[in-house]
């Protein structure tokens, strides 16, 4: 370990932490510590990253601003790679736009509207990072990442970085090739937005923001949806149905506000967010007969 952390430390990728504590990253405010953390302070100290991870044999990850992740109290072994200042760079090119995977969503949603852009106005509420976003193919207010996205520069399992079109990306609801079919994280990624009336656009995107701020509990750590929707139904209303909101293991409790999240009361546990998990998708199979499936990413040793 002491290897590899003066190796990264040589190289001068950026900032370098040890047994740094998850909850630090991510916006339940939960998970235990990475044995090495790295937030590299460009695309190419990403690669030298890699480099030195490939050759020394490491576990690693790549997180984002850990708006749809649990990490579990263990921690994650190895080296977890942060996409976050100096991945953040941003070319808007007329309607075209390439923008780096750490950027905050929101941020470029507002920026965009600002400028008369549209195509992000669904996204103006949602928390998290642009590489975040085109690997769960976020999405709202009836669009989503796959209606905009060109290509995306993707940092693969194996360390390797190759540009995918976005059929290449194979997205459908929440969901894209980087999940399962070939795990890989979004380094940067090309929107095609459009110029429209800028009061428009600002507009409609305020509205969405604000219908966020009116449902869902952004006053507490939370991690966003927890389930994905088993549609035609929507996860909310069936816990809503089942008597749950405000059902509470340790410091976890089901927001009072909006059934499909689950809030750090304060003092939680990933263990309290996963029993609690655990007891929804039990209680909503015993009642509606309906699987959830969680959108939440869980990383990290759990049960």
């Amino acid at each position: 370990m002491k290897e590899v952390l003066d190796q990264l430390r040589m190289a001068d990728v950026g900032k370098i932490l040890e047994n740094e504590p998850l909850a630090n990253h991510t916006t339940m405010k939960v998970g235990g510590p990475a044995d090495i953390f790295v937030e590299p302070k460009d695309i190419e100290s990403l690669k030298k990253t890699m480099e030195i991870v490939k050759q020394n044999r490491m576990k690693w990850r790549v997180i984002g601003r850990g708006s749809n992740l649990l990490v579990m109290d263990e921690g994650i072994r190895g080296v977890v790679i942060k996409l976050g200042k100096g991945i953040d760079h941003l070319e808007v090119n007329g309607e075209q736009i390439r923008v780096g995977g750490g950027y905050s969503l929101i941020t470029l949603a507002t920026a965009m509207s600002r400028k008369g852009l549209s195509g992000l106005e669904f996204a103006g509420g949602i928390p998290g990072s642009v590489g975040g976003a085109v690997f769960m193919n976020a999405g709202a207010h009836g669009s989503d990442i796959s209606n905009i996205l060109v290509k995306a520069h993707i940092l693969f399992e194996d360390g390797t970085m190759e540009w995918l079109t976005n059929e290449e990306m194979e997205f459908s609801y929440r969901t894209s090739i980087l999940q399962q079919k070939r795990p890989g994280l979004c380094v940067e990624a090309i929107f095609q937005l459009k110029a429209l009336d800028r009061q428009k656009v600002v507009e409609t995107m305020q509205k969405n923001k604000d219908y966020r701020k009116e449902t869902q509990p952004w006053n507490y750590p939370c991690a966003g949806s927890i389930f994905r929707n088993p549609l035609p139904l929507y996860a909310g209303q069936l816990i809503e149905k089942a008597g749950l909101k405000g059902y509470q293991i340790g410091g976890a409790k089901v927001s009072e506000m909006h059934g499909n999240f689950i809030v750090n009361t304060g003092n939680a546990k990933a263990e309290d967010v996963i029993h609690l998990i655990h007891y929804i998708k039990k209680t909503i199979y015993e009642k509606f007969q309906v699987q959830l499936e969680t959108e939440v990413e869980i990383v990290g040793n759990h049960l």
